[in-house]
């Protein structure tokens, strides 16, 4: 057992006070900070808006004193800020006053660098260059990968499809892309909540709340561990979120779907799982069980490292605890994204909840619904035609969610099925596969555009980069937020342009329709188009404006089994989709891709609660933050360290088959001997980024491309092996 002696009330001060440290000015800020604001003097207003830290896109209230950013909180009313923000909350705001933002429109020479060009220039030459491309090798050639916020969900989608391309895609092949397919085939949705206020007992597989912070989580699980509910946290690191757990299970990594077998095995043979759910709500259950025979916990010892005894009383206790029990959804975590077997992993989480009878129960697992805009009458938004051709990549990952494989449109460029790609607050170069293949693949397209607001090692390397404004000086689309109550965001410009030649998202492919041809569709503007998806709700766009979120609930949440939106509407243990992609069509184990040798180490990775990848770090107070307290280091186990002759605080070399680099060395019990840790947020090689530049080390650097995840086209982030060393002085 882990004991936490750390109370909710103190972790909530501490959270505040990594928050003031990011907001208050004493880190050298020197654009944004009070005495700034103060100087400025004049009318103070407040406005309703969105965060755009990470993609939570909590609800926050904005401060202006003449027109100045003074202050951030967060709405009380947001479920997913309930009146806080976090660190990096506050810290990116810091982004509008950066002196190293994106300022005009930028176009590639022939020597290789960057000259500034008027907007009409850059709509001009581009739209010339996307017309050649669809006139030579059709509009399938074209492809766009986009981070979704509000309005890129509804522009990036719109501009693709008029152009006549199905090639969408999201950034989710490097973050959760395995976790929403493999949740998709077996309980019909992409993602659900545990019921925290009743749950007695509850599992985290390598997510960590305490470090990917989203206020309102750590809230709940602050409360459910105060209330007295057993929190379990597998990973091979002891994360931050352990200040709330009980129990610590340090795995190896890449072999959690070893130890979720094993408890559905000793659920199964020792007849503690919920007969009257799993015969009137699931489907393939006999052909589950039968190959659950062979998942024993002491098979599954060898492979994990869990001490047999240790699985099967925590299976026991998730059956005691059950139906008010349940494994986590998590996000990116251990299986967004990291392995081979990534998605039967998160089939196999499902598996564990269906076992338990803990979906739609009291204290169980919840799949809760989203509200959405209704069919807008207005001919202006009526949709493109749908494209002709498939999206690519959906035949050769069949298993692949809504999202799209990224990694299939790079594996399109590299073989020249895709000849131009866009990219909207997108660092695919830097964050999503190899470094060395990405740049690779530019190297082969006819056209590359960035669409951003810092200069990002994708920027770098594109043809045109079209300068974004940052979140605080535009309005976007609506925001549609689902959960137990059901609610629509905006969020709404704070502060004015500081750049007259930046421009919203939704300005910058009108302006690119436009100059493709298609402009016909993008006839009207986001103010517009936001109340038009508001009438259809019955929502006044004043009263949102003024309240920054309103309740649209229009049904009160009951508990009770739910009904599953899948082809059978019922629970799948076998699914079709992924055999016809390849798979086992029942939940099964399946072996990581890489495992070390000799002296190498697992290397696997992480976030902080002060960053979201590397959109965060060129933020000066985030990047002081890190910089003060070493935040870039390397985790290694006591253990590993002292086998190698290294103390806490020394430079090392960490090395792989594809990279080699240099960083200092946290030595720490926090971690699982033969396992090393990076933050992933760190590594950057934009010199336009000076705070970020060549600071710390990045993992994707160091894993090899192998292509997607068979059957889903994730990146497999962590199936890679390292060799650690010291570097002697």
């Amino acid at each position: 057992m882990f004991d936490s002696t750390v109370s909710r009330r103190t972790f909530l001060k501490g959270s505040a006070a990594a928050a003031s440290v990011a907001a208050a000015g004493s880190l050298s800020l020197s654009a944004w900070s009070a005495d700034r604001a103060h100087a400025a003097g004049g009318e103070r207003n407040v406005t309703p808006s969105l965060c755009n830290g990470c993609s939570s896109k909590c609800g926050l209230t904005a401060t202006t004193l003449g027109g100045t950013l003074f202050t951030l909180n967060g709405i009380e009313q947001h479920p997913y800020s309930k009146g806080k923000l976090c660190a990096r909350g506050h810290g990116f705001a810091q982004m509008a006053y950066n002196d190293e933002r994106v300022t005009q429109p930028l176009r590639r020479t022939e020597n290789g660098e960057f000259e500034p060009i008027d907007w009409d220039t850059a709509f001009r030459e581009i739209g010339e260059k996307v017309k050649a491309i669809v006139a030579a090798s059709g509009p399938e050639s074209l492809a766009l990968i986009h981070d979704p916020r509000p309005s890129g969900k509804y522009y990036t989608k719109r501009f693709m499809n008029a152009l006549g391309s199905a090639n969408v895609y999201t950034h989710a092949a490097a973050c959760n892309l395995s976790k929403e397919a493999g949740l998709t085939e077996t309980i019909g949705a992409s993602n659900y909540s545990v019921d925290f206020g009743s749950c007695k007992m509850v599992m985290f597989i390598g997510r960590s709340y305490g470090d990917g912070i989203r206020p309102s989580h750590a809230m709940s699980l602050a409360d459910a561990a105060e209330a007295g509910t057993r929190v379990v946290i597998v990973d091979p690191r002891l994360s931050n979120a352990g200040i709330f757990a009980s129990d610590w299970v340090p795995v190896n990594p890449g072999t959690d779907l070893a130890l979720l077998m094993a408890i559905c095995n000793v659920l199964i043979e020792e007849d503690l799982y919920n007969r009257d759910f799993v015969e009137q709500h699931t489907v393939g259950f006999e052909e589950f069980a039968a190959q659950a025979k062979e998942y024993t916990p002491e098979w599954a010892e060898k492979i994990c490292d869990v001490p047999a005894d240790r699985i099967r009383e925590l299976a026991r206790a998730l059956a005691k605890a059950a139906p008010a029990a349940a494994v986590e959804a998590s996000w990116r975590a251990a299986f967004g994204c990291a392995y081979r077997n990534s998605f039967d992993t998160a089939r196999a989480v499902t598996a564990v909840n269906a076992l338990l009878g803990s979906w739609g129960a009291k204290g169980g697992a919840l799949i809760t619904s989203s509200p959405k805009a209704g069919k807008i009458a207005d001919e202006r938004f009526a949709e493109p035609p749908k494209p002709e051709a498939k999206r690519v990549g959906d035949k050769e990952y069949g298993a692949v969610s809504g999202s799209g494989s990224n990694i299939a449109a790079l594996e399109a460029a590299l073989d020249g099925r895709i000849k131009g790609m866009f990219f909207y607050n997108s660092n695919a170069a830097k964050g999503y596969a190899q470094p060395k293949v990405w740049s690779e693949a530019f190297e082969k397209l006819d056209l590359v555009v960035a669409i951003d607001v810092q200069m990002s090692e994708t920027a770098m390397q594109a043809d045109y980069v079209l300068p974004e404004c940052t979140y605080l000086e535009r309005m976007e689309a609506p925001d549609y937020i689902g959960g137990k109550k059901q609610f629509v965001a905006l969020r709404d410009q704070v502060i004015d342009r500081l750049h007259p030649e930046t421009k919203p998202c939704d300005e910058i492919f009108t302006g690119l329709a436009q100059a493709c041809g298609v402009g016909r569709y993008f006839d009207f503007t986001v103010e517009e188009l936001a109340k038009a998806e508001l009438d259809t709700l019955g929502v006044s766009f004043d009263e949102l404006k003024e309240k920054g979120i309103v309740d649209v609930t229009s049904k009160k949440f009951e508990y009770g089994v739910p009904k599953f939106k899948t082809p059978t509407e019922k629970y799948q243990f076998v699914s079709e989709k992924a055999g016809n992609a390849g798979l086992n069509p029942v939940i099964g184990y399946v072996e990581r891709l890489v495992m070390p040798q000799g002296d190498e180490l697992h290397f696997i990775g992480g976030k902080q609660s002060i960053h979201s990848h590397t959109m965060t770090q060129n933020v000066e107070s985030l990047n002081a933050i890190s910089r003060e307290y070493n935040l870039e280091r390397v985790w290694m186990s006591a253990k590993d360290a002292a086998d190698r002759g290294i103390a806490d605080g020394d430079m090392v070399e960490v090395a792989s088959s594809e990279h080699t680099g240099r960083v200092r060395a946290k030595v720490t019990e926090r971690l699982k001997p033969g396992v090393l840790y990076l933050p992933t947020h760190y590594g950057g090689t934009s010199p336009y980024q000076t705070r970020a530049y060549e600071y710390g080390i990045s993992m994707t650097e160091f894993v090899p491309f192998h292509g997607g995840e068979p059957g889903v086209g994730s990146t497999m982030s962590q199936e890679v092996a390292v060799t650690v060393k010291k570097v002697e002085a």
